[in-house]
């Protein structure tokens, strides 16, 4: 093992210690998360553990700031925030897949990268704004009506949240541009981001609010359509 990916692995192991003692993760859910992180630096290098670094940051903080707030209403994260393993794999799991590939189609790099940060960005957007926009929203709307609905409620946006959201999609896409340099596709990142976390409040209003599928699989899907949006804007750019 050389020296760099040593380092790594330190990190990575003290990283899964402290989301358990500090109860950001659960047990499971902090392996879960080592695994993908060892899964997007074998394939997209320390840039890729960054990436997904940024998104837990970012969704932590936005998920601790105004909980009593948020437990008023009914819609806090349960036991305190702390994210199970369906829950890492939900938000992080496409972009993994996309760190496994670039691991197996290294020729493909460029691609695979683009996926990643996209699928992170979407995860990223849609934290951030259903987080901060039930603290800072001041109107709330059913995506699908456009007419006036409840705070918390699956399909619910409100303008505050979707900028919040669009500046996590930022946040993936400034690290990107810093790693690789800048080009139309930080852009497309943003855009991705933007798309995905769309896609999330449509399924939450038109499938989950009717019990026909869960968060988890929201989140999963958003993250994918993200990754297909990134996916694309690499074919186009």
């Amino acid at each position: 093992m050389q020296v760099p990916d040593l380092i790594v692995l330190v990190f990575i192991v003290a990283s899964i210690v402290a989301t358990i003692i500090f109860r950001k993760l659960t047990v499971a859910g902090a392996f879960t998360g080592g695994l993908l992180a060892g899964l997007l630096y074998k394939g997209l290098g320390v840039t890729g553990i960054i990436f997904l670094g940024a998104f837990f940051v970012a969704g932590t903080l936005a998920t601790s700031l105004g909980r009593r707030k948020k437990e008023q209403l009914g819609i806090a994260e349960k036991n305190k925030g702390q994210r199970t393993a369906s829950q890492v794999l939900a938000n992080g799991g496409v972009a993994a897949l996309a760190g496994l590939l670039a691991w197996i189609y290294p020729q493909c790099l460029s691609a695979w990268q683009l996926a990643a940060a996209a699928s992170l960005a979407s995860a990223s957007a849609d934290t951030l704004s259903s987080e901060l926009g039930s603290i800072y929203g001041k109107n709330f709307y059913n995506i699908l009506t456009f007419k006036k609905d409840t705070c918390g409620l699956d399909g619910v946006i409100s303008l505050e949240g979707t900028l919040w959201g669009i500046a996590g999609s930022v946040l993936i896409a400034v690290i990107y541009i810093i790693a690789y340099g800048y080009s139309p596709l930080g852009w497309w990142i943003v855009l991705a981001g933007f798309i995905g976390n769309m896609t999330d409040s449509i399924l939450g209003a038109a499938l989950e609010r009717k019990g026909w599928i869960k968060n988890d699989q929201v989140n999963f899907l958003n993250t994918l359509v993200a990754a297909l949006v990134g996916l694309l804007g690499y074919l186009v750019c």
